[in-house]
């Protein structure tokens, strides 16, 4: 009982003496605060904080070291100099609108088309699907493909039409899958 009054009274000692040297100094530091930052709220912020330090560390405001305005004031500047150095290293916020884009395009939507184009192919016959590599995924012509393959050009040309017919086939109305101007 005798520890918790004690503690009780130290706290209540710490406490005034805190609220004693915001009375003291609280001026002072909000305006050295406030010609830091330009900013009045967070110059108040950044007096609280020094004040929370101060509580922390009441022993060595007691030191005789210098005086105590001088160790709140570099407090306060110190941090300020933390919060400077926090933003600088992060990049800067950009407030999302509809006329802003994102750094890095979203490809999601490239990615699931992909999987659905590669599921439809696979769908198809091995003939249609092989000339469909060719000419789409590998870039070939209709000459290269059909030496690649081994097969007239008249065939490459037929399985691709047949082939792009039967994979239409598979994708909702109104779906493109950037496949536009494919024959």
């Amino acid at each position: 009982m005798a520890g918790f009054i004690t503690r009780r009274r130290r706290e209540t000692a710490d406490e005034e003496l805190v609220r004693t040297l915001f009375n003291e100094h609280g001026k002072a530091m909000l305006a050295y605060a406030t010609r830091l930052t330009g900013d009045r709220a967070s110059a108040e912020d950044v007096v609280q904080e020094a004040l929370v330090r101060a509580w922390r560390h009441l022993d060595d405001l007691g030191n005789g070291k210098g005086s105590i305005r001088g160790w709140l004031l570099t407090v306060v500047r110190n941090i300020v100099t933390d919060r400077v150095r926090a933003r600088n290293a992060r990049p800067a916020e950009v407030a999302e609108t509809e006329t802003t884009v994102a750094v890095e395009r979203d490809h999601a939507d490239e990615v699931v088309d992909t999987m659905v184009v590669l599921q439809a192919l696979h769908r198809l016959s091995p003939e249609h699907r092989v000339v469909l590599e060719q000419i789409y995924l590998e870039g070939r012509s209709v000459a290269e493909a059909a030496d690649v393959l081994g097969i007239p050009p008249g065939t490459v040309k037929s399985r691709s039409h047949y082939g792009l017919r039967a994979l239409r086939e598979h994708f909702p109305a109104g779906r493109h899958l950037g496949m536009e101007g494919v024959a």
